[in-house]
């Protein structure tokens, strides 16, 4: 049985004053971050810094990206309640049907990650990594340049605002699903926790239709590990990648292509996942008129 959710989702910006180089005072939107704190049972996990756009899914995808929780019909409800905390900071108040094991153990270790916002993983997760095993797939680089391209064409609260992170879930080149958060590790679990309610799990069978996020952010080992979790074997962003992310995706087998702009890109890792067609690179040379 899946869990109850509400529906707490919040305003995305607000509207303030700024005086521009010219001197001149401009009203403008800018995001909307916000504090959530998370309880487990009446216990307090973690204070997440958030747009709030749909804070239940982050939620839950927080806790499955930590595997805190192994199987989603583990938690009876998520109740975000926006006015409930202290200092103005929202509450999320999770229900479990059997409370979590070691929940003490398991988030003793903490490793801070180079994330936006609150990035943190806890540490035990950044050393198990043999049991991790991601479905074979080859994407196409006509399917690529078509995510890129979706991304580019996407309304979104960076057009408006500016100062968010962006990632998005792909389904053969086809978008599912795109979350902003003021940063990205919070985009991610977002995607995680509707996944979980969707009962998205890519198979390990050979992929048909191949799975692949798409994030604004660097690729971290933050990043390259809570795709692996998810089974998500591409993972393409506008930006680089970090030393740490590179060898764990080296590791996991993991496709990772970054600077990924308009028809340039570049495959960091597992190359044979990429369906090449590199006469698509080509820019067609323009006829100049006698």
């Amino acid at each position: 049985m899946l869990p109850r959710l509400t529906q707490a989702r919040a305003p995305l910006t607000c509207a303030v004053q700024a005086i521009n180089e010219h001197g001149q005072t401009e009203t403008l939107a800018i995001p909307a971050e916000r504090a959530l704190t998370v309880y487990v049972d009446k216990r307090e996990l973690v204070t997440l810094m958030t747009l709030g756009a749909h804070p239940e899914w982050l939620v839950l995808g927080y806790l499955r990206n930590q595997r805190l929780v192994e199987d989603v019909a583990a938690v009876e409800s998520i109740t975000v309640d926006w006015d409930a905390g202290e200092g103005g900071a929202g509450v999320a108040a999770v229900k479990t049907h059997r409370g979590i094991v070691d929940l003490s153990a398991k988030t003793a270790q903490r490793v801070v990650t180079t994330g936006c916002g609150q990035g943190s993983m806890f540490g035990d997760l950044l050393t198990d990594l043999e049991g991790l095993h991601l479905p074979p797939a080859q994407l196409s680089q006509a399917r690529l340049y078509a995510m890129v391209d979706a991304i580019r064409l996407q309304e979104s609260t960076y057009k408006s605002a500016g100062s968010v992170h962006a990632c998005a879930l792909f389904q053969d080149g086809n978008m599912r699903l795109f979350v902003e958060d003021v940063g990205r590790h919070n985009a991610i679990d977002t995607i995680a926790g509707w996944m979980w309610m969707q009962g998205m799990e890519p198979a390990l069978a050979p992929a048909i239709a191949p799975w692949a996020f798409y994030t604004t952010g660097r690729l971290t080992s933050e990043m390259v590990l809570k795709a692996a979790q998810m089974r998500v074997p591409v993972v393409v962003s506008r930006s680089g990648i970090t030393q740490m992310g590179f060898e764990m995706a080296q590791r996991l087998g993991l496709c990772t292509v970054g600077r990924a702009t308009h028809k340039r890109f570049l495959c960091y890792t597992a190359p044979q996942v990429l369906a090449w067609q590199v006469e698509l690179a080509q820019t067609p040379v323009q006829k100049v008129a006698p």
